[in-house]
């Protein structure tokens, strides 16, 4: 399944969190990059189809941890190969390990790439500037420097959360590289002077969820630390901290695995060394808002670029912004759609209707 010599070094942690008021804190926590590829790889294993797994080094010699899928029961696989991509982007603190309930569906009528973003996952994990602009700047050309080492020509973009900011602002600079983009409960679109459901107030205030716990927590220490610098703090309790605010994940996966995998998949993606989070504090003003919303910039995507945006009907996240971006681009080939009985991890919650819908939107590409 990986290359050889798939195991990335350790990195020196970027932040001073050791010499913070945590400080007095066990410093040892149960991770490494060895026990992150052999969680991934067990949660890999589910896939049925031909996957390949390996780096790809870009040309500063960043490395991007990257999965191809392709169906190898198609009867014909140059037709298959002929087909535009789906380029999967997971959202903050995610891996490409969270798309296993949608990478066999989906590659059965094209290849599928899904990629550990820069500073997260299996990826390198370098310094990021503090500046919003040259943050979200240094994320984008990763993803073209990854597209161009890859080989491919245009692709089905399909972001989630943060991923669907970055897919967003990758297809406005590299417009002709998108065939359709996907966002799914994209992150950082609204503006901060429009009340957030949260707060109780629009239309959507009856449907739509308070902001879950964990967010909350992580909003707290945002602003005076990296936004995940609670897990690494914890030392040897780190697992358990997860598992304790994040119990959903075991339950979105159970069927799969009956232990605690994806939340020690979580855990190892995030106990890391920080460096994409570093980007993401950058970008943000809190977790819930970008510094440059996207809602002022969708304008700059071209009128005849599909975009779909996908929202799960119990979403912490306010489906409003995508109203607003079809409004914007006056209906140009946009369309918002819900999907009931899913939550901020649309994939997850509802995988079947998630795989079908998006199955049905890469079909109008050929």
């Amino acid at each position: 399944m990986d290359s050889p010599a798939t195991t990335a070094p350790m990195q020196n942690d970027c932040e001073t969190e050791s010499s913070s008021i945590w400080s007095w804190w066990p410093s040892w926590r149960p991770t490494s990059m060895s026990l992150l590829k052999t969680t991934e790889s067990k949660i890999l294993s589910c896939i049925q189809n031909d996957l390949l797994a390996r780096f790809v080094t870009l040309p500063n010699q960043e490395r991007i941890w990257t999965l191809t899928v392709t169906n190898k029961s198609v009867t014909k696989p140059t037709e298959q190969a002929s087909k535009t991509p789906l380029v999967m982007v997971h959202g903050f603190g995610g891996g490409v390990g969270l798309w296993i309930r949608n990478l066999e569906a989906l590659s059965r009528s094209r290849p599928v790439y899904a990629f550990d973003l820069l500073g997260f996952g299996r990826s390198s994990r370098p310094s990021f500037p503090s500046d919003a602009e040259k943050a979200e700047e240094k994320f984008i050309a990763s993803i073209e420097q990854w597209r161009q080492s890859v080989g491919l020509e245009k692709m089905v973009l399909l972001g989630h959360s943060l991923g669907g900011y970055l897919a967003t602002s990758y297809a406005i600079q590299y417009p002709s590289r998108v065939s359709h983009l996907i966002l799914v409960d994209p992150w950082g679109f609204p503006e901060r002077s429009q009340p957030p459901t949260q707060d109780g107030q629009g239309a959507d205030v009856a449907k739509r969820p308070g902001l879950p716990r964990w967010v909350k927590g992580i909003a707290t220490v945002v602003s005076f630390f990296n936004p995940l610098a609670v897990i690494r703090a914890a030392g040897p309790w780190g697992p358990g901290l997860v598992n304790r605010f994040r119990p959903d994940f075991k339950r979105k996966f159970e069927d799969m695995f009956e232990d605690d995998t994806m939340t020690q998949y979580i855990y190892h993606c995030n106990a890391q060394a920080p460096s994409g989070e570093v980007g993401f504090r950058a970008m943000s003003e809190s977790l819930g808002w970008a510094k440059r919303p996207m809602l002022q910039r969708v304008h700059l995507l071209p009128p005849s670029m599909p975009v779909t945006m996908l929202y799960g009907a119990r979403s912490w996240v306010d489906s409003s912004s995508g109203e607003s971006v079809a409004q914007i681009r006056k209906q140009a080939h946009t369309k918002v759609l819900m999907i009931d009985d899913a939550s901020h991890h649309v994939y997850a919650d509802q995988p079947e209707e998630f795989n079908r819908v998006v199955e049905n939107i890469t079909k109008s590409v050929d």
